[in-house]
């Protein structure tokens, strides 16, 4: 949920993402963020996590504020809008700006689901050499959420790159909730899909993207498993246009 404030174009850029056990999501928040900086040359981009990995949200924003700066512009690197963008970010942004009196922070819309991230994902699968054809099927694998109706973006998304590509069928499917990968896959089957890929709704590989591909060589030993989002430059193309749609451009701040 986006929380905008008068911050200048020209503000740090602080990409925060929810963060992972898993030290490979952390090196590709940290890869994604070289991506930014190089589509803006001299922007100063920050990595941050909310949980789990370093360093913290607040303890960047504590950074900036001693380092001199007076605001900031936060790009959340979720791809739906459910707890975390809701809930989780917004205190630690409130917290921060109670103890930080002199930082003022705006928050950008989540980067999901934006029609380039469509585009990440049919690259990723043709990358991995699932090209549309009408005997493929393919999952649209996501992590899952309590918020029914974060888990329905995933479902839309799905249906959306089923309009613009001709494969057998394509449905969705969740690591943490159902449906789960194998009844996708049995689903699609049913839909006259001969050969199966997966394609992550994911940022980047860890611990639950793991398990989605081991139920899915279960269930499919042949399975495309194609790649997370990661660091592309479709992804990061969508990082700065939330910074630049957030920030204002200099001399129209209030």
């Amino acid at each position: 949920m986006a929380q905008r404030r008068a911050v200048r174009h020209g503000a740090p850029l602080v990409v925060v993402a929810h963060g992972s056990r898993d030290p490979r999501s952390a090196a590709t928040v940290r890869d994604l963020a070289e991506g930014v900086r190089a589509l803006a040359p001299g922007s100063d981009v920050r990595t941050a996590f909310i949980d789990l990995s370093e360093p913290p949200l607040p303890d960047v924003l504590a950074e900036l504020a001693a380092e001199g700066y007076g605001e900031a512009v936060v790009v959340p690197l979720l791809l739906g809008d459910a707890f975390h963008s809701r809930v989780d970010l917004p205190a630690l942004v409130a917290e921060s700006e109670r103890r930080l009196p002199g930082l003022r922070v705006s928050v950008s819309e989540v980067l999901g689901p934006d029609p380039l991230l469509l585009d990440a994902v049919r690259a990723r699968l043709a990358e991995a050499g699932a090209a549309p054809d009408s005997g493929l099927g393919v999952v649209l694998a996501g992590v899952g959420s309590a918020d029914a109706g974060a888990n329905d973006v995933v479902a839309r998304v799905a249906a959306r790159l089923h309009r613009r590509e001709d494969y057998a069928a394509i449905t969705h499917a969740f690591a943490t909730c159902g449906p789960d990968v194998e009844s996708a896959i049995a689903a699609l089957r049913a839909r006259g899909a001969e050969r199966i890929a997966v394609a992550p709704w994911f940022l980047a590989p860890g611990l639950l993207l793991d398990r989605v591909d081991r139920h899915a060589r279960a269930a499919a030993p042949n399975a495309v498993l194609a790649a997370p989002l990661g660091a592309a430059d479709l992804v990061a193309t969508v990082v700065l246009d939330r910074y630049t749609t957030t920030a204002i451009p200099v001399g129209h701040a209030a």
